[in-house]
């Protein structure tokens, strides 16, 4: 990497004034809000416990012709009346814990982290607050199953949570009495994410969800150290995302399938980003990978760009949903821009708009600080 872009990609640089700004003063309003969790909101249609995670898949509706059960899948239409309260609960989570160690990172003010570990401590330690580390219950659908193996996807949103803590234990934020308990949750959920059948059933998804089961269990390995698990995260996207996701001109064919190709395009190029920036060490560079065909990653940017740039040149079929509030800022063109050297892609990414706005957008790009990802 040149010099020159190397001085671009400073944190400094990579955030305007008013963005750090922004950042901060978002980080101060988040030093009065108490830790909430997951059993401040019981699901009466959950097989589990207060402390078990639970959702509902998004698009199953009652069935109309009869007794509502079992209900009925509408791919791409989500079910307003679906119980969604825990999945919203780890995004706010997300969004305050990352927020503040981001705050913490940029003025060295020691408040910021405190508070981010009251809510760590809440998520992970506490017993009377904790999750339980598996997802037994996520995306169940009424009539039909108590939860799938797909539900794991709800958990992307403690990927940032891991690298802040990461943040945290190197800067010394957090003492190793009180980093070890949190690193003990994430340790049990990682075995349960690679040792159980649901998570074998996501790890073997042959879309977005084997993608972001990598991501996720790159990051965690990532937080705990497990060697083991990140290596076979390199070869899982070497030897299986890459070859059977990827086609030549840059495509995700099983995305492109979907009533939202467009979004489902993106969310996938964002987990790919995600798990290359995790695994990618000295003399490994997954973002250089090179299939014998020559498929590289990098093709899948090369292929989306344009549309980023300008949608209207879009050649699918628009999303069912949300297709006018796409794009958005996304960490894949950053992380891109900073692998590749690219200054194109600093240049979109800093162009697209950081407000995620609806719900549904904000849940499909989990990764929002970048102060936690540059040194």
């Amino acid at each position: 990497m040149t010099s020159l872009f190397c001085l671009q990609l400073a944190l400094g640089t990579i955030m305007t004034p008013q963005e750090q700004t922004s950042v901060i003063s978002t980080a101060q309003s988040c030093l009065n809000e108490a830790p909430v969790t997951i059993v401040a909101f019981p699901a009466k249609g959950s097989a589990g416990g207060v402390h078990d995670y639970y959702s509902e898949g998004d698009y199953w509706w009652p069935d109309p012709a009869g007794t509502n059960l079992p209900y009925q899948k509408h791919d791409g239409l989500t079910n307003p009346e679906n119980f969604v309260a825990h999945r919203e609960t780890v995004m706010r989570f997300s969004v305050t814990v990352s927020t503040l160690v981001a705050g913490y990172k940029l003025t060295g003010d020691q408040t910021f982290a405190r508070q981010a570990f009251r809510h760590l401590n809440a998520w992970f330690v506490d017993p009377d607050t904790r999750m339980t580390p598996s997802l037994l219950y996520a995306q169940a659908i009424k009539g039909r199953v108590t939860g799938r193996g797909i539900g794991i996807i709800d958990t992307i949103h403690l990927i940032e949570v891991a690298q802040s803590i990461r943040v945290l234990i190197r800067s010394g934020a957090i003492t190793n009495a009180e980093t070890e308990p949190i690193l003990a949750w994430f340790r049990q959920y990682l075995d349960w994410m690679t040792r159980h059948e649901y998570g074998k059933q996501e790890r073997e998804a042959l879309n977005n969800h084997g993608t972001w089961w990598v991501a996720q269990a790159a990051a965690f390995a990532s937080l705990v150290g497990d060697a083991a698990v990140l290596d076979s995260c390199r070869e899982r996207f070497r030897n299986f995302l890459l070859p059977r996701q990827l086609q030549p001109d840059g495509s995700f064919p099983l995305e492109l399938e979907r009533t939202k190709p467009f979004g489902y395009s993106l969310f996938n190029l964002e987990g790919m980003a995600v798990v290359c920036r995790l695994l990618t060490r000295p003399g490994d560079d997954l973002w250089a990978y090179t299939l014998p065909d020559g498929r590289t990653i990098r093709a899948a940017f090369n292929f989306l760009s344009p549309f980023v740039r300008d949608k209207s040149r879009w050649p699918h079929p628009k999303d069912v949903k949300y297709f006018d509030l796409l794009p958005v800022r996304q960490m894949a063109w950053l992380f891109a821009a900073d692998a590749f050297n690219d200054a194109g892609y600093m240049a979109l990414w800093k162009r697209l708009d950081p407000r995620q706005g609806e719900g549904e957008i904000a849940r499909t790009f989990p990764i929002r600080q970048p102060s936690l990802w540059f040194e």
